[in-house]
This record gives structure tokens, C-alpha cells and sequence, in this order.
């Protein structure tokens, strides 16, 4: 456990050196932020029909996803390693004596981690201070933060053991850009990034609720906003917590299984 936290804390330091990256994807971030905010603002005034989810509620949602894309976004994918797996550098990570997948998952952690920090701040303190309606706002209680809180570390969790599957897949396929985009397209949509959960057809909501990914976003920002409940909040803990479980414990078989058919020639 020592040697996964050293990693941990390694990657997390060289993570929050990249203060210019940051800073160009926050102002990437404030663009998609404000583009978003403004459609939506158009589709709420050209309806008077009631909406499942308010305007206010889906504004506080689309800064938080901006401010926390790092902890949340399937796409991202990390060079280094898939280039162990099909360059065959793979051999000298199994003869560290550490678990690979602790190792990895370790890395994956850290590297959304130092993302989120050096960006969620700046952005939520700027949309804190804008006008109405496009600002962001404390949530309903203590309570709420509270649970958003755990919410969003728990779709950390989860995040980053749907993508160690993506990692796994390419022991197989050789290349990480079909699954991410296979992987990605399909998550980012029911976890709520392209089109709100709560504004989603019934039938397409239903199945973004049986599906993980929106435990990972759309659950912890409709906490925050205020249009999840205490109640159901708990309830969603308990199935982020069996996801959790799944995911992992499926993605350790199944590296288990790829790490059995390596060959790695040379000499």
C-alpha cells in the first residue's frame, strides 16, 4: 500500500506542475460553459411548458461539469500507458512487485486528481461572481454539500475503473482509440454530458439510470443543484457503492486473464 501511495503522491505533484495547460483548458472550459448556458436559456424561454429540472439548477450542473471535466470525461486517456501495452514495455512493469492494477488505477487517480485541482477553482470562483442568471451559487444546505461531496469522489472512483476496462481492452485489441471512442461516445451521453438526464426521453432515461455512468456526474452536480433529494441521494450512494464493487473487481479478473496471454519477444 506504501508503494501504490508514493505513486499516487508522485503523479499527483508532477500533475499540478502543468500550470499553462491549465490555464488554457480553463478558458476552453468558461467557452463550452457559456455556449451551453446560453442554449439551454434559449430552449427555457421558447417553452412554457414545465421542466423537470430548472434553468437555475442546470446552470449550477454545466459549471460544476466544466469545473470537474477532469474527474469526469471518459476520453481521457492517458499515452503512457497504452504505449506499455502494444509497445511490449508492459515486461517491466510485471517485474515490479506491485499489482498492476492498484499500480495503474493508483496513476489514473492522481492524474484526474492534479487536473481538477488546478482547474475547478479558478472556474468556480469566476462563475461565482458573474451576473444572474449565469452565475454559480452555494448549494440548498450543508447537508447537500455534503453529500455531493462523497457523490463526487465515489464517480471518481467509478470513473477511473471504467477506464482501467479501457486500459484492459487494449491487451486485445492493440489499439486504445476504439474503445475510448466506443466507450466514450456511449458514457458521455448517459451520464448526462451532452443532453441532461432529466431532459432525456423517458426510455433513454431509464436506461442511463441502469447504466453507471451517470453515477459518476449527472448524480453529484443534481445533488449540488438541488434537484436530487437527501433521500434518494443516500439510496444512489448504496448503487454507486455496488458499481463500484463490479467495475472493479471485474476489471481485476479480466487483467488477470490479459496478463496471462502476454508474449513479449526480445532479447
Amino acid at each position: 500500500m506504501k508503494s501504490y501511495y508514493s505513486l499516487f503522491k508522485m503523479r499527483l505533484i508532477k500533475g499540478l506542475q502543468y500550470r499553462i495547460a491549465a490555464l488554457a483548458g480553463i478558458a476552453t472550459q468558461f467557452f463550452w460553459g457559456f455556449m451551453f448556458i446560453m442554449i439551454y436559456q434559449a430552449f427555457y424561454n421558447s417553452t412554457s411548458n414545465p421542466q423537470p429540472i430548472s434553468l437555475n439548477q442546470l446552470i449550477q450542473m454545466i459549471w460544476l461539469q466544466q469545473s470537474f471535466l477532469a474527474f469526469i470525461m471518459l476520453w481521457l486517456r492517458d499515452k503512457e500507458l497504452a504505449n506499455l501495452i502494444t509497445s511490449g514495455n508492459i515486461a517491466y512493469e510485471l517485474c515490479r512487485p506491485t499489482n498492476i492494477y492498484n499500480l495503474w488505477y493508483a496513476k489514473l487517480i492522481a492524474q484526474r486528481l492534479s487536473a481538477a485541482i488546478l482547474k475547478s477553482s479558478p472556474i468556480l470562483i469566476v462563475a461565482f461572481l458573474l451576473p444572474e442568471p449565469y452565475n454559480f451559487s452555494l448549494p440548498p444546505s450543508f447537508s447537500t454539500f455534503v453529500l455531493f461531496f462523497i457523490t463526487l469522489i465515489l464517480g471518481l472512483v467509478l470513473i477511473v475503473g471504467i477506464s482501467m476496462l479501457i486500459y484492459i481492452s487494449i491487451f486485445y485489441t492493440m489499439s486504445p482509440v476504439g474503445s475510448t471512442m466506443l466507450i466514450g461516445l456511449i458514457g458521455e451521453f448517459f451520464a448526462g454530458m451532452l443532453l441532461p438526464v432529466p431532459l432525456m426521453p423517458n426510455m433513454l432515461k431509464k436506461v442511463a439510470y441502469i447504466l453507471p455512468f451517470r453515477y459518476a456526474s449527472d448524480l453529484p452536480f443534481r445533488i449540488y443543484a438541488g434537484n436530487i433529494g437527501i433521500k434518494e441521494a443516500i439510496i444512489s450512494i448504496v448503487v454507486q457503492l455496488l458499481w463500484i464493487v463490479i467495475i472493479v473487481g471485474l476489471g481485476k479478473v479480466w487483467m488477470n486473464k490479459a496478463l496471462k496471454r502476454v508474449v513479449v519477444q526480445g532479447g
